[in-house]
């Protein structure tokens, strides 16, 4: 958005309850010129279930997927087993061995998504 792209935001909530609190600000700039995609009524609130539904969306509508931090156990599993499902593109960005948030990342290149730490290197890819 910083840059004039287009960016297309898939919330696991309704409209009325932006989640986590710290993103109504960009949600209400996005509600402006980009695009809030949501599967659940406006007064449906956080619940633990609905972010995994929310990222097969993103999945796919993605041409593919960019794992930045993630414990090697966590929801983003979910996210690239529909991503693969649809035949999209991973990507991970490397981090530090001391943390536990590179640990997905670090597994998903073990497992041949592609390491990146430019966007430049995405989507050189992705335009191929």
């Amino acid at each position: 958005m910083q840059y004039g792209g287009n960016t297309i935001a898939v919330l696991g909530t309704g409209f009325f309850h932006v989640y986590p609190k710290q993103n109504e600000n960009l949600a209400h700039k996005m509600s402006k010129n980009q695009l809030l995609v949501t599967e659940y009524p406006p007064y449906i609130t956080p619940k633990k279930w609905n972010f995994p539904m929310r990222n097969r969306i993103i999945s796919g509508l993605s041409q593919g997927v960019v794992i930045t931090e993630a414990k090697e156990k966590s929801g983003t599993v979910s996210t690239m087993e529909h991503a693969l499902e649809n035949g999209k593109e991973i990507f991970a960005i490397p981090g530090s061995i001391f943390s536990p948030l590179s640990a997905g990342p670090h597994h998903l290149i073990l497992e041949g998504a592609k390491p990146v730490w430019d966007g430049h290197q995405i989507l050189e890819e992705l335009l191929k």
